[in-house]
């Protein structure tokens, strides 16, 4: 059974927006709502001071690289050995909100109004790719870097990363794709929606899945990463409610109900290569799922709320982000603790 005990409590100056552990594990990031960029690795490191403006998103490339992206329309990437800005990509006075780093290359995807930009590293756009119907709500790279998924209005469109000219693929939805994940092996692809559904495109295979009957928006989608007979779990979030989702060929998706939470959930996450889910939300607690069944721990720690959250890539560490700017690690003291 789980054990995570409070080790560190930061502030920033407003509502932290986004939360990323770099891929070592080394370095954990923040931005807020004023602006701030801050990094902890054997102590607190400024990178960005307040402007006023939010910095809305974090993201960490595979090779030293941190990405930010912000209410001015810059994108600001930083060499993290040097602590050195290496490009600043202007796009005023559209906002970036969404951005990810290629898990298998050095490029960077992000949003900017209806097109996804795609930055190479070599201090270039490559590719511009237009959504069209709407702004862009989502970004997810496959596993592999093979494909690119973006969500919008009426649903996800997937582009082939070594083909960008060609025609994507188009995940269809009535009104909205508001959240998208694609599960780690690349089998799936997961769409929350705007009019209380789910929808799950299984690759090369035309005909997605569809569950509905929430009770609101679904917001949240996780995947889940351990090895198990009924991987993967797929956990997703509306309101306040948590559904987990495993696939049984015989009868496709069945779905378990998780209740707790009082207010609606912000944030969602496995912990790596265990069945541990978290979940965040408004009612400022943490849930801790063991197997995605069992309520085993509750985390608090913010007055307003969580916001965002990010398990470290062992697993041994959480990090989470409040409405209140409470930037919080916990470490998990379990000896026996196991996947």
């Amino acid at each position: 059974m789980s054990n995570y005990e409070l080790q560190f409590s930061g502030k920033l100056a407003d509502y932290v927006t986004a939360i990323a552990w770099s891929p070592d594990g080394n370095t954990l990031a923040a931005s807020s709502a004023a602006g701030e960029v801050v990094l902890w690795e054997n102590g607190e490191s400024i990178l960005q001071a307040a402007t006023g403006q939010s910095a809305n998103g974090v993201t960490f490339s595979t090779n030293g690289l941190l990405a930010v992206g912000g209410q001015d329309g810059r994108v600001k990437i930083w060499r993290l050995s040097t602590r050195e800005i290496i490009a600043t990509l202007e796009n005023a006075p559209v906002w970036v909100d969404k951005l990810a780093w290629s898990p298998t290359c050095n490029q960077l995807a992000f949003s900017v109004g209806r097109e996804v930009h795609v930055w190479d590293g070599d201090l270039q756009v490559v590719v511009r790719l237009n959504f069209e119907s709407s702004s862009v709500l989502g970004i997810d790279w496959r596993g592999d870097g093979e494909y690119l998924a973006i969500a919008g209005y009426q649903g996800v469109k997937i582009w082939h990363t070594q083909n960008w000219q060609a025609d994507p693929v188009i995940l269809s939805v009535a009104t909205a794709s508001v959240a998208i994940a694609w599960s780690p092996d690349g089998k799936y692809l997961a769409s929350g929606n705007m009019d209380r559904t789910i929808s799950v495109l299984e690759w090369n295979n035309p005909d997605p899945w569809l569950m509905s009957g929430f009770p609101g928006k679904v917001r949240r989608l996780a995947w889940s990463t351990a090895k198990t007979s009924h991987a993967p779990l797929l956990a997703s979030s509306s309101i306040e409610g948590i559904v987990v989702w495993v696939n049984e060929s015989s009868t496709g998706w069945d779905g378990s109900v998780l209740v707790n939470h009082s207010d609606t959930i912000q944030a969602l996450a496995f912990a790596p290569n265990r069945l541990l889910l978290a979940s965040a939300a408004d009612d400022g607690y943490i849930c801790l799922w063991e197997k995605a069944q069992e309520l085993s721990q509750i985390l608090e720690g913010v007055k307003t709320g969580f916001s965002v959250l990010a398990w470290h890539p062992q697993g041994n560490q959480l990090a989470a982000g409040g409405k209140n700017g409470e930037v919080l690690i916990w470490s998990n003291t379990a000896a026996d603790d196991i996947a």
